[in-house]
């Protein structure tokens, strides 16, 4: 089927939609979606090239890993994605994420949306710093 009907019919009932009270627009948990948003051009579900970026699952927990459908293989759901680890420093890895988007052609409107996702997992994974004491806290005391 097109992606069209396949949005006609999952649009506003799906296991992945997330709505709640006084939000216009209702959020998506499905895999393969870069910014949680329940939108045609973010789905990850219908669309035969789809892009999606999780936190590494190694137990290092460092980098990230970039799962990407194949065109091909829409109907093999064994070899259907690809994953792609990127661990390799947070600048080479955003570079070779963009490299790898923009070679192959890979969902253009997307290439932002992935690069703020995997940025968005890099900073979450770097150590909190230790604040210091107010002075005028510690002067109290």
């Amino acid at each position: 089927m097109s992606a069209h009907l396949n949005w006609m019919i999952i649009r506003n009932n799906n296991a992945f939609l997330v709505k709640k009270r006084n939000i216009k627009k209702p959020f998506s948990k499905e895999p393969n979606n870069v910014t949680n948003l329940n939108a045609f051009k973010y789905n990850g579900l219908i669309h035969k090239k789809a892009v999606g970026v999780v936190e590494n699952e190694n137990p290092s927990r460092k980098g990230f890993t970039v799962v990407y459908k194949k065109a091909k293989a829409t109907n093999k759901p064994v070899k259907n994605l690809v994953r792609r680890n990127f661990k390799a420093g947070a600048r080479r890895s955003l570079f070779k994420l963009k490299r790898l988007l923009k070679a192959n052609n890979y969902r253009r409107d997307l290439t932002k949306a992935t690069l703020r996702r995997a940025s968005a997992i890099l900073r979450s994974q770097r150590p909190i710093k230790a604040k210091k004491p107010k002075a005028a806290a510690a002067k109290a005391e």
